[in-house]
């Protein structure tokens, strides 16, 4: 009997020592912020997903920053793409001890939330390429993609170089995206010396665009830049076709996506060309290694963001090594000094948090896929 309370004991000491262990790890919480539900939800499950994967294998890869194992948790909130839902969400994260966030996906949701994650002293890694988001002047806020202005200027420099396109019109949805987008393209069109025949606007929200095709189709123009959102994309492809107007499809980004062919079915093909950020993936050093975790993990393929999400929470973990220290403010000064190889590409900051260099690729459409044409 005194054997077996002294076993009991032995192993009622282990089990606390494991618990006091356990209790020693440094919990880290890494938030995420984008549209999960509504037309967008794809590209914020997707975005989401990336980061996750991350996360997985940082854990079971095991982390030690300032001599304690650090254990990353995903926090993860739906801010609809809406700039009101995006800043509750970002105090919501505040208020829960979050000092780490992934996104916001959207520019106009980004730029207002900015300020909150901003006074609560976080650390921010957003894909949306408003300039104007890393224009207020917050410190530790880093894009993670290239901007507005290279995608909408390198899609427009294409046009002109190698589609030869003379007369082109703009459409943009009102977004603080797509009005950026939109207007960063127009800027180039001009400069490459094409006619902007006409510049008009929609909503995200909007199905039907027949009356605007219909302005356009009078005008003549060989290309119309749509400065918006594949939930959009799609139809405006499908009422193109239906119109009968000769035009190729512009876009940046955000139609550079699986959904586009969804929802534009035979509409969409190598009559829609689209800009996106980064390298291949296909032609980058790990990232078809990438696509397959990816794959057997979720059972689909990374859309856009996905490697980017699952590189800035990587970043944020290699910062907290170098570093030796989870405090933001040395985490984001090390992201700010020093470089981080991924898997869509290299990622080194400017003064203003925006990338030193981001490769932009174009894309066309194949079996309602987007294909790689070219890095621009």
């Amino acid at each position: 009997m005194k054997h077996k309370k002294v076993a009991g004991a032995v192993a009622l000491a282990g089990m606390v020592a494991a618990m006091g262990a356990a209790a020693q790890d440094t919990v880290v919480k890494i938030g995420h912020s984008g549209p999960l539900s509504g037309a967008q939800a794809f590209s914020g499950k997707d975005n989401e997903n990336g980061a996750r994967l991350a996360i997985e294998e940082l854990n079971a890869k095991g982390v030690t920053v300032g001599g304690k194992k650090v254990k990353f948790e995903l926090v993860s909130e739906d801010d609809q793409g809406d700039p009101k839902a995006g800043v509750s969400v970002a105090q919501k994260l505040a208020d829960g001890g979050v000092k780490y966030v992934v996104g916001p996906y959207n520019s106009g949701v980004a730029i207002p939330a900015a300020r909150v994650y901003s006074n609560a002293g976080m650390v921010v890694a957003s894909v949306a390429s408003n300039p104007k988001l890393t224009q207020q002047g917050y410190k530790n806020l880093f894009r993670v993609n290239a901007s507005d202005t290279q995608l909408g200027s390198k899609m427009a420099l294409y046009a002109a170089k190698e589609l030869k396109v003379k007369n082109v019109a703009v459409i943009d949805d009102r977004t603080a995206f797509g009005q950026g987008l939109a207007e960063e393209f127009k800027k180039q069109a001009r400069a490459s010396g094409m006619t902007v025949a006409g510049h008009e606007y929609t909503t995200d929200k909007s199905v039907d665009f027949t009356p605007i095709l219909t302005r356009l189709k009078s005008k003549k123009v060989e290309a119309i830049f749509f400065g918006g959102y594949a939930p959009q994309g799609g139809p405006m492809a499908r009422q193109i076709r239906q119109l009968g107007l000769n035009a190729k499809l512009l876009g940046g980004d955000t139609i550079c996506t699986a959904e586009m062919g969804k929802l534009g079915g035979d509409a969409v093909g190598p009559n829609v060309l689209c800009s996106q950020g980064g390298a291949l993936l296909d032609k980058a050093a790990s990232g078809p290694a990438f696509k397959a975790k990816f794959k057997k993990r979720f059972n689909a393929e990374p859309d856009v963001y996905a490697a980017s999400y699952y590189d800035a929470v990587n970043l944020y973990a290699q910062a907290m090594q170098q570093a030796n220290t989870v405090d933001p403010v040395k985490v984001g000064a090390a992201i700010a000094a020093g470089s981080y190889q991924g898997v869509a590409g290299s990622y080194a900051f400017d003064a203003k948090g925006d990338m030193k260099s981001s490769p932009v690729t174009i894309f066309t459409f194949k079996g309602g896929q987007p294909s790689a044409i070219t890095s621009y």
